[in-house]
């Protein structure tokens, strides 16, 4: 047998790696990492190739794929959005992705991306909050306790100084299952009856629920000033979580305008509603939270540079770890015009 070359190695990140880079890391750490990657890749956004993902609907869920390159490297993510999922003992999202070299075309990391997309969320919102909400935020209600929230709920501690996070979902068992799990956290945590319990007394509403359909979550009667709407769930065609009066009077901050306004709370709204790139703030172009009366709305459908980060921040993090796997994914013929000879010479031997 012959061994495979280094030029046919692709370091695999596995379930089992992230989750033990994960912990080599730190949670918290972790998320502060995914979250400075995304702000120095937002910070040269203009670099970037940007398209909106390409989505293959069906009745049951969604398929996508999310690509991006920044003209030296390029990165793709393969994703999906089935929430029956759950009720068949299956996660609602799934994901894996590659980063590659641009003048090569080799890769250079595969990975998986359901717990990484989890994180690299979390972290975007962690950056959106940074930069709009009240500066002297504590308390969060998260709506929707399903696999998101606990992430979200340590992204909030970790990047604005959460204290509190106030639980609703509809399924009681979740909301255990959150409070469980954040349980010495270092977070305050509260259940609640109903969303309007733990939105009282919130300086962030986290909205994150599954439902592929038109709904409302929050009314706008439940949305005070003052607030910054962190709104997960939407993310579309069909699918929102706002009522349209909360994002009539609401500051509205997105990734990219044209697959927000395909997939995201803006998908109610008229083609033209004035929205802000959240780069723009970022980079100092344009305001963010400008008076503590002032209603900050996220809008946030996931985008393919924040993917792009994630792959970049786990192909650095594990350099000089045990968290891959040296994947033989490349043919590496000792001709590059001789494939067929590689093929042949590989033959097994036939016993005399």
């Amino acid at each position: 047998m012959t061994l495979p070359s280094d030029k046919a190695l692709v370091p695999f990140v596995s379930v089992d790696h992230m989750m033990g880079l994960v912990h080599h890391l730190g949670i918290e750490a972790t998320l502060r990492g995914l979250a400075a990657h995304i702000e120095e890749d937002f910070l040269r956004w203009e670099s970037f190739d940007k398209t909106p993902r390409v989505a293959s609907h069906s009745d049951v869920g969604v398929i996508e794929l999310m690509p991006t390159s920044d003209g030296e490297m390029y990165g793709f993510k393969y994703v999906n959005g089935h929430p029956k999922n759950t009720s068949e003992g299956l996660q609602t999202v799934t994901a894996f992705g590659l980063l590659a070299d641009v003048y090569t075309g080799y890769p250079k990391l595969l990975t998986e991306m359901t717990l990484l997309t989890a994180l690299r969320t979390a972290a975007m919102s962690g950056v959106a909050a940074k930069y709009l909400a009240p500066k002297d935020a504590r308390v969060m209600a998260m709506i929707g306790n399903g696999a998101q929230a606990e992430f979200q709920s340590l992204a909030m501690k970790a990047m604005v100084g959460l204290e509190e996070v106030r639980l609703y979902d509809i399924d009681p068992a979740a909301t255990a299952k959150c409070a469980r799990n954040l349980a010495g956290s270092g977070l305050r945590v509260v259940p609640c009856e109903s969303a309007e319990a733990a939105i009282e007394g919130a300086d962030i509403l986290t909205t994150c629920t599954a439902d592929k359909q038109y709904a409302t979550i929050l009314s706008d009667n439940m949305v005070g000033s003052g607030v910054h709407v962190n709104a997960i769930g939407g993310d579309c065609p069909g699918k929102t979580e706002l009522a349209p009066g909360i994002l009539q009077r609401a500051s509205i901050f997105v990734e990219y305008p044209e697959q927000t306004r395909i997939e995201g709370e803006i998908q109610q709204l008229d083609p033209d509603h004035p929205v802000t790139e959240l780069w723009q703030v970022m980079a100092g172009n344009a305001e963010g939270r400008t008076s503590e009366a002032q209603v900050t709305l996220f809008d946030s459908v996931g985008f393919a540079i924040e993917d792009f980060s994630a792959l970049r921040f786990v192909r650095n993090a594990i350099e000089g770890t045990r968290f891959f796997t040296p994947l033989d994914l490349l043919a590496d013929p000792d001709d590059p015009r001789d494939l067929y000879g590689m093929l042949m010479r590989a033959a097994p031997e036939v016993a005399a």
